[in-house]
């Protein structure tokens, strides 16, 4: 395979620094002059000069509190620029960050502080007083607050501090994150990250991508998921590029702001909602060189309407929570064409085969389960080792739950084709949703028997969670209250878009629900 190849800038500093802490290696892209604008909000400005003295004294209120070694820092706040400086601060002071959603509700939160047992929770002013509960109840012992406009407890403790800090010394398997992915059981699993993992990842990209400081990302993404807070903040940071920073998807701020930028990345539901706009033209996007696309399958209907409007390809590439990015479709056009339908070909340093049930690699053409290796892949499960030792193989290849196969292209190459999962998990909004949680809820509802929840095709989500319901004989269900009883105990994301009431679920001689059977009836 032959893949465009850019020296990166500082490259023998980087190699050669003793410091692997991931920080060190971002703040090498950082500009000669600091006063730059780095993070442009509508409200504020933020240089590079900012970010590392906020950084600083958001490190030093840190270590204030007399945290163990390594540990674990939960935070569950809005997006802002003061959380992006709390993130950069644990790399800093060489704590393990640990990002919530912040759609998650009060016994998932519990979940997470339990098994992952951090020290700090960070979170928004407005449930302090249910997530310190939590919290006690937890044994976390420090609990403060970080509000969407960068205010809070968290911020008055680092007002005071120093704005320079000697950054803790790091080694490159030393763990830096924890992000927690949902398991078919429904025991959510925290993929272990270390600083090497991400900063080989970001540099990749970086090269692959064709980042410059000249860039300006337009940064519409959540920051407690892979897509916004790695790949794409850990892309503009390592290129020292501007950031125009948005809490989110706005599509009237998204227009004002696209002339002025260079780069986005979003899930599918952006470039659905953009293209429904008349104001989403050539001319609007006139300055754009890139758009990423990921987090969840890209129709190739929304692909080609928009290579139509816009006169641009959207990339497409393919990663996870575990192993950062894996794939991706072109940067440039030599390298190949970008296909709708496809995430490309492994990026540099990263290994991909399809295998059969037994490890051994199928037929050309043939579906199979992707398997990977590489620097970016995670080394295993917080507190599982068992698990970790299920999803890794002998010869110590990720099993990334996905079916794929190897489709050929255009100029003799083979990109990759997710074509399902081996696991019913659903992936709405690039949000990942795993029907065990919400069928394990549902069943505990008045009147209900048994449930079985589905996706399908949605144009604006990518797949939406469909729950099919069976009351118990003579019984019926309330599903105006079965839909409040769920939207108090999940994430808004996490909820069905439709709640069916059927006679009984379709099964197969084994008796096992044939949800294929529900895919087709409710896509209908």
């Amino acid at each position: 395979m032959r893949f465009w190849k850019k020296e990166p800038r500082n490259s023998e500093k980087r190699l050669s620094h003793p410091n692997d802490n991931l920080y060190v290696t971002l703040s090498q892209g950082f500009p000669s002059d600091r006063d730059q604008v780095a993070i442009h909000t509508p409200d504020k400005d933020y240089s590079w000069a900012d970010i590392e003295a906020l950084s600083a004294q958001y490190a030093h209120a840190l270590a204030s509190l007399k945290l163990n070694e390594g540990a674990r820092v939960a935070v569950q706040v809005e997006k802002s620029p003061e959380a992006l400086m709390l993130y950069l601060a644990c790399l800093r002071a060489g704590y393990v960050y640990l990002p919530l959603n912040t759609a998650y509700q009060r016994n998932e939160v519990a979940y997470f502080l339990g098994d992952a047992a951090p020290e700090l929770l960070v979170c928004d002013p407005a449930f302090l007083s249910t997530l310190k509960e939590v919290a006690a109840e937890c044994g976390t012992e420090h609990v403060l607050t970080l509000d969407a406009q960068g205010q809070g407890s968290l911020t008055d403790l680092a007002a005071g501090q120093s704005r320079t800090f000697n950054t803790v010394a790091r080694q490159a398997d030393a763990l830096a994150a924890i992000l927690y992915t949902s398991g078919t059981t429904g025991r959510s699993k925290g993929a272990m990250l270390s600083h090497g993992n991400l900063a080989s990842n970001a540099q990749v990209l970086h090269d692959f991508w064709g980042w410059s400081s000249d860039d300006v990302l337009l940064h519409m993404l959540p920051i407690f998921h892979v897509h916004g807070l790695f790949v794409a903040s850990h892309g503009a940071l390592l290129a020292g590029a501007k950031m125009i920073w948005l809490p989110k998807l706005d599509i009237d701020q998204a227009l004002h702001y696209l002339p002025q930028s260079t780069l986005m990345m979003g899930v599918p539901t952006y470039y659905v909602r953009l293209l429904a706009h008349e104001g989403f033209t050539r001319e609007v996007c006139r300055s754009m060189r890139l758009f990423i696309s990921g987090s969840a399958p890209l129709l190739e209907e929304t692909f080609r309407a928009f290579q139509e409007r816009i006169g641009q390809s959207i990339l497409e590439r393919y990663g996870m929570s575990e192993t950062i990015m894996l794939t991706s479709n072109p940067y440039h056009e030599d390298q190949g064409p970008r296909v709708a339908g496809t995430v490309g070909r492994p990026l540099p340093g990263v290994n991909v085969r399809i295998v059969d049930d037994q490890d051994n690699p199928v037929a050309e053409g043939a579906v199979g389960h992707v398997q990977v290796q590489g620097p970016n892949v995670f080394s295993g499960y917080w507190q599982m080792p068992e698990k970790t030792a299920e999803e890794f193989t002998t010869d110590h290849w990720f099993r990334t739950g996905d079916m794929g196969q190897w489709t050929p292209v255009e100029g003799g190459h083979e990109y990759l084709s997710i074509v399902g999962r081996n696991s019913d998990m659903v992936i709405t909004g690039g949000y990942n949703v795993y029907p065990k949680e919400i069928e394990l809820l549902i069943d505990t509802f008045d009147g209900v028997n048994e449930s079985a929840v589905v996706g399908i095709p949605d144009p604006d989500f990518g797949e939406a969670v469909i729950a099919a319901v069976v009351p118990l004989p003579g019984q019926t269900v309330d599903v105006d209250a079965l839909n409040d009883y769920l939207r108090a105990e999940l994430a808004n994301y996490k909820v069905p878009k439709q709640i069916h009431i059927i006679d009984e679920l379709p099964r197969n001689t084994m008796a096992k629900v044939q949800k294929n059977v529900l895919r087709q009836q409710f896509a209908k």
